[in-house]
């Protein structure tokens, strides 16, 4: 049974969820422009980010002539306020980001796509998460570690962004970059099962 995948993505969150699961990953270039259009929802941004991710994924290796491996890509859109956070640029962006969600409720997008042998398939999954209320101080200690600066919405759950959580509905790993549950049951239908 094939447990060998291309994986189109440079988070690191995302090669150690599928590496937990077993799975042979090898890496695939995806770059896409990731603009926002205008009035674009968050869910339907997420899947089209990662739909076009796939696209490229897919260009690259027919251009390439690699082995025939499933591909997954994703994305992972953080928003509140029908607004999209994307990663911040600087500290100060991070600062406002994080002041943003202070206290409140915001959803966490995450697409997945799988494609093989002429089959496309995705999902995403929504989760729901609400921060505590955050001090300047506490705001200012997280930026000093330099962890929210390659995240979307500026914090990472799986880290001391944690901290910050006081309830999550939804998926841990979806908040992370890749909900387990969905990409396993997307991976199965394309011959890889994980168990």
């Amino acid at each position: 049974m094939n447990r060998t995948l291309y994986l189109a993505s440079q988070s690191p969150r995302r090669w150690e969820l599928l590496k937990n699961l077993g799975l042979t990953l090898l890496p695939l270039a995806s770059e896409v422009d990731e603009s926002v259009l205008p009035n674009e929802r968050a869910s339907d941004y997420c899947l089209r980010i990662a739909r076009l991710k796939s696209q490229a994924a897919q260009a690259v290796k027919q251009e390439q002539q690699l082995t025939d491996y499933p591909i997954l890509t994703a994305d992972t859109t953080v928003s509140i306020d029908e607004q999209i956070l994307g990663k911040p640029k600087d500290a100060q962006q991070a600062f406002a980001m994080l002041k943003q969600l202070s206290g409140r409720t915001h959803q966490v997008f995450t697409a997945v796509c799988v494609s093989f042998a002429g089959q496309h398939l995705d999902v995403v999954q929504t989760s729901e998460v609400t921060f505590k209320c955050l001090s300047h101080e506490e705001i200012l200690a997280y930026i000093a570690t330099k962890e929210p600066m390659d995240k979307a919405g500026a914090y990472g759950i799986q880290q001391l962004g944690g901290v910050f959580i006081e309830h999550l509905s939804g998926s841990f790993s979806g908040v992370m970059g890749l909900p387990i549950f969905e990409t396993s049951a997307l991976l199965k239908q394309v011959g890889i099962s994980v168990l």
